[in-house]
């Protein structure tokens, strides 16, 4: 009892490491791309997509594996974890091109302020729906 309070204990730690871990991947990942290539230049919102998938299964990993180190049901959980995700990446969509093409703010800054935006309620959904009635390791 007192060793599974211990790592419930630790959780808030971990998440914020993986959660770090999550940020800098997500926030390099995506001038990564876009610099890579003139047709991702171009077309930010392709590299957009491309860079959310790939951090969403990222991001998925490290909190199953890492933080709530569940043994639950991966489809269950990857649905409810990527529906967060998903009201985020339309939002994002929304705002991008509001900030890059009627404010002038070039695609990597607006970027840095919408996650800014996303990181303050990952932890809640994630403790009490992603992950909630899951067992723990």
């Amino acid at each position: 009892m007192i060793r599974a309070r211990a790592k419930h204990a630790q959780r808030p730690l971990r998440f914020v490491a993986a959660g770090a871990a999550n940020t800098a991947f997500g926030l390099a990942l995506y001038p990564v791309l876009l610099w890579s290539t003139p047709v991702l230049q171009r077309h930010y919102l392709l590299a957009l997509g491309i860079a959310q998938a790939v951090s969403l299964c990222f991001a998925f990993a490290t909190y199953k594996l890492g933080v709530f180190r569940t043994r639950g049901n991966i489809a269950r959980e990857f649905g409810a974890f990527s529906s967060f995700y998903l009201f985020n990446y339309a939002a994002n969509w929304a705002a991008l091109p509001v900030l890059v093409e009627f404010a002038a703010i070039p695609p990597v800054i607006a970027q840095l302020g919408f996650t800014a935006v996303l990181i303050v309620g990952s932890y809640f959904w994630h403790s009490r729906v992603s992950f909630a009635g899951s067992k723990q390791a």
